[in-house]
């Protein structure tokens, strides 16, 4: 038991902690972000731009993860691109969050009711003001719980980026237990220290939720006496 705690509180087992954290973060910012463009993009009425985009997202879709980070980190230097393995597996593990979160925030935007767009269109909103103030401020209400369950998710997936030797909280753990045999001490910590990542994670998207949560928010006003009433109205000391 004291070997286990030693290996979690351990310096190696820490920065390979800080290291998966930091490479999901930014595997999920740049899928987020890809996510959304390619969204719009399937939106466009330029019909090609449409076929790209379900191309990309059939491919990245249909094949493993692990193939795709196979592939970066082996195939781009022969292409004359020679990259850390830290830098390849945030490529390959974004490519393919793209893919899936293009569909999400597609969704989030089709949940949005389209009389909301038609009332902004009578307002004299362009469709740049449309989707900036109408559509995404609606829609990532719409789009967040899943997006936490890709964090998750991506979190996991991370522990491949092992196979092209980023040290990683799988990495480490797998040659603590060749070194010392201590099989049991060493994945135990590492899934420790997941389960206080993903805590971590979970912990921050129910924050971001509350705060999304208008109705959570309008009622908390109207508990706190935020909102005047009627005898707070005609009362005119109140005012």
């Amino acid at each position: 038991m004291t070997g286990f705690l030693d290996k979690a509180v351990s310096a190696d087992f820490l920065t390979a902690s800080l290291l998966t954290f930091v490479l999901t973060v930014l595997s999920m910012a740049l899928g987020i972000a890809g996510g959304v463009l390619l969204a719009l993009v399937k939106g466009a009425r330029f019909a090609p731009l449409r076929w790209l985009a379900d191309a990309y997202i059939w491919f990245f879709r249909g094949t493993p993860v692990l193939l795709q980070l196979i592939f970066v980190f082996n195939v781009l230097p022969l292409w004359g691109l020679s990259l850390s393995p830290f830098t390849c597996a945030v490529i390959a593990l974004s490519l393919n969050e793209v893919a899936y979160m293009a569909e999400i925030v597609r969704g989030g935007l089709l949940g949005v009711d389209k009389g909301q767009r038609t009332a902004a269109h009578m307002l004299g909103l362009s469709e740049t003001g449309i989707l900036r103030w109408v559509v995404l401020p609606q829609a990532t209400r719409l789009i967040l719980p899943p997006t936490g369950n890709q964090f998750i998710g991506m979190l996991k997936t991370s522990a491949l980026a092992s196979v092209v030797s980023v040290q990683d909280l799988m990495l480490t753990a797998q040659r603590q237990a060749a070194a010392d045999f201590d099989y049991v001490g060493s994945l135990g910590a590492a899934a420790v220290h997941y389960l206080v990542l993903t805590t971590v994670f979970t912990l921050a998207l129910r924050q971001v939720e509350r705060r999304l949560d208008i109705g959570r928010r309008a009622s908390a006003r109207r508990a706190g006496n935020l909102v005047p009433g009627p005898a707070a109205a005609l009362d005119p000391a109140a005012r």
